[in-house]
């Protein structure tokens, strides 16, 4: 017997509801009365479920309850979930899939957003005969735009780790990386740009911005747009590892993995060539923001004592500063966790969050900055417990920071946002798909154009789906 809603549960519930038609086991019941706390979603067979949580009276089971009649193909015009989450301010969400423009053989997908709040999205899409090919679509109201090709080929380093993006200018003109093989190596490859003028209609011919020329790893790219029409480039470089055995672990004494950045102007012209760290982790994302005092780039160090935390350098009157931490985990790990940070700037406001397995604890971090990343406050813990990482970060208008993260649910994953208050209050994580923790699932992207949250991700294809917030 299904407990039943009292008039106290209605009053302090967010959403008024008629009559909901919910599943308990085998059966289906029409009843009256609100969701509350509703915070997730998942897949079981051929239906979606939400989670229903109630409040703490003491006459109501405080163990969820499966409520859905939403049919996987209904999916995409049905899966509204209202929620409070109360922290100072109020948010109501809705959460929605996105068809994909993605093939059924996609992967590696990446979001970015240009100046005027529209969402590119581009992945991998493999094709017959061992070729792949790199595209792009574009967010429209309803969905996605047809997708174009920026560049195919079959000499491509295809990884689920080190994988493509794209970056738009403020004039409009469009940038993107992929990764092509340079020798027989496995880790032999270089990082490839292309250039378009013509809203993705065509491209350039790709060009190479490190100019070493060695059979080595080049990789794990930001873009970041720096001036009307030229953009910086920031990507891992193992030049200094030539003659290294293919494997990581095993490149101790053969030299290190080093941090480099360049400039790229309209003309392909290269400038400011700099390298900003000389020993980082070999195979962990980097990932950069412009603040109003100029570009900040966050990555996964590596000190001599083989101590993996995670480090900023920042652009300052032409010059980049020394490397420093953002927080001292002091995670002790003798090979790469291919774990990397994620970084959002507005103004002087930074936000950086991070994986770290420090003291044999798993943790999702998040640290703020109000100076432009020069300093950090404490960070804070954001994880429910068993995180496998793979970040993603936003800062809101209001100051206050989203981070996405891969959660393990038994032998599956989740992919959980939570929002943090400037003062360091966090709400409630929110799921916003299942998926798995296999390599193949990839890192989650998360961006914002207004007042929707875009995500894609990979659970056998790549998968998008938004989240609109309205911030009161």
């Amino acid at each position: 017997m299904q407990p039943k809603q009292t008039s106290a549960t209605r009053k302090n519930s967010v959403y008024q509801g008629s009559k909901q038609r919910v599943r308990v086991g085998n059966k289906r019941q029409v009843r009256s009365g609100p969701l509350v706390n509703t915070s997730s979603v998942f897949c079981r067979g051929n239906h979606y479920w939400a989670r229903r949580g109630y409040d703490n009276n003491a006459h109501l089971p405080k163990a969820e309850e499966r409520i859905c009649w939403v049919k996987r193909q209904n999916f995409q015009n049905l899966m509204t979930i209202l929620f409070a989450v109360c922290f100072g301010l109020s948010l109501m969400a809705q959460v929605r899939e996105l068809p994909s423009p993605a093939s059924a053989s996609s992967g590696q997908p990446n979001l970015t957003v240009a100046a005027n709040g529209r969402v590119y999205l581009s992945w991998i899409d493999r094709l017959d005969g061992g070729r792949v090919a790199l595209r792009f679509a574009t967010r429209e109201k309803e969905g996605w735009s047809t997708p174009r090709t920026i560049a195919e080929g079959a000499n491509w380093f295809v990884n689920w780790a080190d994988f493509p993006s794209m970056s738009v200018l403020p004039d409009g003109s469009m940038a993107a990386h992929w990764l092509a093989k340079s020798g027989a190596g496995t880790y032999a490859y270089n990082v490839n740009l292309a250039r378009s003028f013509d809203g993705g209609k065509t491209w350039s011919q790709p060009m190479i911005p490190h100019r070493d020329g060695t059979q080595t790893e080049h990789g794990f790219v930001s873009l970041l747009p720096s001036g009307k029409d030229a953009f910086t480039a920031i990507w891992l470089d193992g030049r200094e590892m030539a003659g290294a055995s293919d494997s990581h672990n095993a490149d101790h004494g053969h030299g290190a993995m080093t941090l480099r950045a360049a400039q790229v102007r309209r003309n392909n012209m290269l400038e400011n060539e700099a390298r900003l760290d000389a020993k980082v982790c070999e195979c962990c994302q980097t990932s950069a923001a412009m603040t109003s005092l100029g570009p900040v780039v966050v990555y996964r160090d590596r000190s001599d004592q083989e101590l993996r935390d995670i480090s900023i350098v920042r652009l300052v009157n032409g010059n980049w500063t020394e490397p420093k931490s953002v927080f001292e985990d002091g995670w002790k790990i003798n090979g790469c966790p291919v774990n990397g940070p994620a970084v959002a700037a507005d103004g002087k406001r930074v936000a950086v969050a991070w994986f770290t397995g420090a003291n044999n604890k798993s943790q999702v971090k998040l640290a703020f900055s109000n100076d432009a990343g020069a300093t950090f406050d404490a960070p804070l813990a954001i994880d429910d417990g068993n995180p496998v990482g793979r970040v993603d970060v936003l800062l809101l208008p209001n100051g206050s920071a989203v981070v996405c993260w891969l959660e393990k649910v038994g032998n599956a994953g989740e992919i959980r946002i939570k929002h943090v208050k400037p003062d360091g209050t966090r709400g409630d994580a929110i799921t916003i798909a299942a998926t798995n923790t296999a390599r193949s699932s990839g890192f989650p992207q998360m961006v914002r154009a207004g007042d929707s949250l875009i995500f894609a991700w990979t659970n056998n294809r790549v998968l998008t789906a938004t989240h609109i917030i309205t911030i009161r």
